[in-house]
Parts: structure tokens; sequence; C-alpha cells
């Protein structure tokens, strides 16, 4: 038996403009879903971070929610849990890293009910390192999923790992290399296909895990959940095409088909697809494992020369460096105030709080990266977030009856925050 578990991760920055998050739902959202619930036997498993569920609310697109939901209730999809604002956990405090998790479920409870009940966890941009395992372990989570550049261990094929020190916690790690050939287009359904058919051995069972942006179908690559996923997800219900394109299109990838159809699989090896949480319990446990640090966008290249989080924290790129200085010392300031908030301030404090929970968002970070990733006004925005924070949390400081140690500690993070700032606004004019 060969199974497949496909993971797709919906998620956009909560500085997403509304007109784009429109755009993409008719693009790829509504599509994708559609989609997944046309084939009886299609299974996946999706993500979908809290800060987007709540955009979608807020923007009039109750219906992605709704859809996801059914498809929920009817066993098609299993949900997962993750980051309420899409931070790179490994680099925020521990203490973040519970709160992002709490908070990502408390918003998907709301919005899906009952039917979120996770047992898996989707780290942001898959960024892993061993100080998020104990916080995905204590908030109930059984698996966690991984880039398969973290794999320390031989692939697994035909176990599941659980992770040293955790063996509550089994981890999946992803198909790196198909993974980005099916979202780069750089593989058909029928290669992939033929690719599943290929693995390991005719004795034994065998899985693969792929995982890739929902926004991959539609928005990024235009027709890729019909052109790709309507083929694959045919092979396994044994179906007619759905595929709604031109005639010969339609003739030419009808008789691809019906020749793949016509080709038994080799005798034993069943191909199945399923949810990630239903492939856990179809494998036998490995030996414990201690994954990578790394992310589903770091290189052997990365590695070697310690940089497991390239995208969002690379020592060489000065504007990220300023902006976790920042966000850092907003994080100071937001403590501060918190601790000494008269009834007064407390209102003050209190946004600082919440806005500090979305100013840890990852996309500020990516848009400065230059790999090839650059977008001056989406760093701003983030920037600007990081920025209400600090003015806020002073805001409470100077209604406080802290000591004056306290509010001269004050004073000088709001200073320090005050000039990364600007330096940050200048590095952007001249980049």
């Amino acid at each position: 038996m060969i199974v497949w578990a496909p993971v797709f991760h919906f998620y956009q920055p909560p500085t997403q403009f509304p007109a784009v998050l429109k755009k993409i739902c008719r693009e790829s959202y509504r599509p994708l879903i559609e989609l997944l619930g046309e084939f009886e036997r299609g299974r996946a498993t999706v993500n979908i971070n809290g800060s987007l569920t709540q955009m979608l609310l807020d923007c009039g697109a109750e219906d992605v929610i709704s859809s996801l939901r059914k498809l929920a209730e009817a066993g098609r999809i299993e949900l997962l849990g993750s980051a309420m604002y899409h931070p790179i956990l490994p680099l925020i405090p521990e203490s973040e890293i519970v709160r992002q998790i709490e908070l990502n479920h408390a918003t998907n409870r709301r919005a899906f009910g009952d039917v979120y009940a996770p047992r898996g966890f989707f780290p942001p941009e898959l960024a892993y390192d061993a100080t998020i395992a104990a916080a995905v372990q204590d908030t109930g989570h059984q698996w966690i999923l991984t880039s398969g550049i973290a794999c320390a261990s031989d692939w697994p094929v035909s176990v599941i790992h659980r992770i040293e020190g955790f063996p509550d916690l089994a981890v999946l790690f992803r198909d790196d290399i198909v993974s980005n050939r099916i979202s780069f287009k750089n593989i058909d359904g029928f290669g992939f296909i033929d690719h599943l058919r290929s693995l390991g051995r005719a004795e034994s069972s065998t899985y693969v895990v792929t995982a890739m942006d929902a926004e991959t179908f539609g928005h990024h690559v235009t027709d890729w959940e019909r052109l790709f996923l309507a083929h694959v997800y045919a092979q396994f219900d044994g179906e007619p095409e759905r595929v709604e394109l031109g005639v010969q299109q339609r003739v030419n990838l009808a008789a691809q088909h019906r020749q793949i159809l016509a080709e038994p699989a080799p005798r034993g090896r069943e191909l199945r697809v399923v949810t990630a949480t239903e492939l856990v319990g179809l494998f036998a446990a490995g030996a414990p494992t201690t994954p990578k640090p790394s992310s589903w966008s770091t290189s052997g290249d990365d590695l070697a020369r310690g940089v497991p989080y390239p995208l969002w924290s690379d020592p060489a790129n000065h504007i990220q460096a300023l902006l976790w200085r920042h966000l850092k010392v907003s994080m100071e300031l937001v403590d501060l105030a918190t601790r000494t908030a008269t009834p007064e301030g407390r209102p003050y404090a209190d946004i600082a709080r919440g806005l500090l929970d979305r100013a840890m968002h990852s996309c500020q970070f990516w848009w400065a990266s230059r790999r090839p990733m650059w977008d001056l006004n989406m760093v701003d925005r983030g920037l600007t977030e990081q920025r209400a924070v600090a003015l806020n949390a002073m805001k409470a400081l100077t209604m406080s009856k802290a000591p004056n140690p306290c509010r001269e500690r004050a004073d000088d993070r709001y200073a320090i925050a005050e000039d990364l700032g600007r330096r940050v606004r200048r590095h952007l004019l001249a980049a």
C-alpha cells in the first residue's frame, strides 16, 4: 500500500489588503474547497491560521469558513493547530509561543465549533526547533509537521518517528522535493501518480507527506486545482474526469487519465489518500529522533552556515536584524506596562498587549529577505504595527505610578524603539 497525506496551508498576513484577500478567495480558496468536496475518497489535512479565519469573517467570506467546516464534519478534511498570527515560533519567547497557540485554538474553535479539535500541529513556515516541542505537546497535540530538511535520521518511508524527549509527540516530515515540484508546476498529476507507484518496496507499505500553500492552487498557479489535484484525486476515486477546460484539453487529459487507470498498480501496491492523523495511525513508531532547526525554505547551505530561518532572520540582513530588535524592545515595554498599569492606564496596556500578538507575524521579515522577496510597503506596515505596540505601552507607563527606576527604563526603551524605527526606514529608502 502506498499512502499519500496532502497538507494545505491557508494563510494571509494580518496586514493583507482586503481587496487582495477577496481576490485570493475567488481564485483559490473557493475553487480548492469545492474540489475537495467532489471526490468521495478524497482526503486532505488543512491548516488555517486564526488570523486568516477572523479576516475572512470580517471581509464577508463566511462561506469559506462554513465550507471548510462542512468538509471537516463529513470527514473529508482534518483541521490542524497552529499559531494565531503566524510568527516564526523558534524566534519568540516560549510564553509567547503558548499564547499564540491558545489564541489560534480559541479563534478557530469559535468559527468551526466542535469539529475543530486538532491533533496535529502546523508550525508557521514549518519553522522548528526543540523549544516548540514542549509547547506543542503541552497544548494537547499528538504530532507535528516539519520540513524534510529537518530529518536527522534515515528518511522515513514506513515508520513514524517520535521526538527525542517527547515520546508522545510524533513527527511527520514533509517531502520537500515533491512538494516544491507540485508548487512550482514541475510535475503534473500523472507524473505524481507514477512517482507514488515507484515508492518503496512491493512487500511493505510506504507513505509520503506533501505540504504547500493553499494559494498555490488557483492564485499562484492558474487552474492548478483542476490541472493537478483533480487528476490525482480521480485516480484514488476511480472516477471520470471533472475538469472544466477547453474541448481539446479535455480530450487529451481524459485520454491520459484512461491510460493511467488502465495500468494496474503493481500487486500489493494499493494507492490510498488519507489525513495526516490517519497516516500516523497506519504506521508503526520508529526510533526517537531530533529534528534539525529549520523551515520549509531552508537549504543545506543555510544549515551549513548556521542560519536555520534564512527568510526571516539572516544575520547578514540589516533590516531583519533591526526589526527583531525593535520587536524585542516592544515586548519589554509591554511587560513593563502590564505589570505597572493603573486603572486609568490599563486600557492602553491591554491594547499594547493585543497589538503585540499581531506584530509578531512573519511576513514583515519575509518581505525584507530579498530571496527574492522584497516589498517596502509590507515591511513598513509590519514596522507600523510594532510602533503602535510601543506607543500604547508607553502611554500606559506614563499614566502609571511605577517607581522612578522603572520609568527611566521605559523612557530608555522607548527612545531605543524610536531610533530603531528611524533606522529601519532609512534602510528601506536606501535599499
